[in-house]
């Protein structure tokens, strides 16, 4: 029997209490899970990318640090589908031709910033420890199978003291279900972990469709890290919740 999944559009926002938190701190280090699907919709996004660009090297002007840790896009799944068009793949298999979509992207990201990035791309999370608190950006990919950047995330932010991850994807809202085909679905600002995992299946799949990673958010729920689901289509949604103001997006959180 098939697992329900949560599944997200794109609306219009309307401001509640609930999309107000306190802003990050200027010496905060912020984790961004970077969604492939940012990078990579299609054909790769070089105007997502210069936005991304401007906004990162302002905000380590500003005294930010940032951790970014790139997904795997379309190139994972073109990758994914014609090895399976050749011949019957595992879980693994996917999961490996998915880890080396995200270092390709990864790459790319750093080459973007190669005057402000740290030099090298973190694949296993435990590197991080070994990065110089004075390097402004690092940027990191996938490392094993079995769950996707959102893990990675989950568990630098651990090493590095953060206490928030920012989920940047094409999506603005984690929705009840499909608005698509559901109009009963409901759009979701605010959430606990506890009732978020019951919206998403409990184990992790290559081809999982849901907006965090059951197993980054069973880790993110026992740290108590909070996750801000936002859009990357629109970088001012990022922006007024490192400042602590109304944003477009869910909040999941203890």
């Amino acid at each position: 029997m098939s697992m329900p999944t949560i599944y997200t559009t794109l609306v219009d926002f309307c401001p509640s209490p609930s999309t107000i938190d306190y802003a990050m701190s200027e010496t905060e280090t912020i984790v961004v899970s970077l969604g492939g699907s940012l990078i990579v919709p299609d054909n790769i996004d070089t105007n997502f990318l210069s936005a991304l660009k401007e906004l990162i090297e302002t905000e380590t002007t500003n005294g930010r640090r940032f951790i970014l840790i790139a997904g795997g896009g379309k190139t994972a799944r073109r990758y994914a589908d014609a090895a399976a068009a050749v011949a019957p793949l595992e879980n693994e298999d996917l999961d490996w031709l998915g880890i080396h979509a995200t270092r390709l992207n990864a790459h790319l990201v750093r080459t973007i910033f190669r005057h402000l990035a740290h030099y090298e791309v973190i694949s296993n999370p435990d590197d991080i420890l070994d990065v110089p608190d004075t390097a402004k950006l690092i940027i990191a990919s996938g490392y094993r199978p079995g769950s996707s950047t959102d893990l990675r995330a989950i568990q630098i932010a651990e090493h590095v003291g953060a206490k928030k991850v920012i989920n940047l994807s094409n999506i603005e809202y984690v929705y009840t279900a499909d608005p698509k085909t559901d109009p009963s679905a409901e759009k979701i600002e605010d959430i606990t972990w506890a009732e978020f995992r019951t919206l998403i299946p409990d184990e992790w799949d290559p081809g999982l469709n849901s907006p965090f990673d059951p197993v980054a958010a069973k880790a993110a729920e026992a740290k108590n890290i909070e996750v801000a689901c936002i859009s990357g289509e629109s970088l001012d949604s990022l922006k007024n919740y490192l400042e602590g103001n109304q944003f477009t997006g869910t909040r999941i959180h203890n």
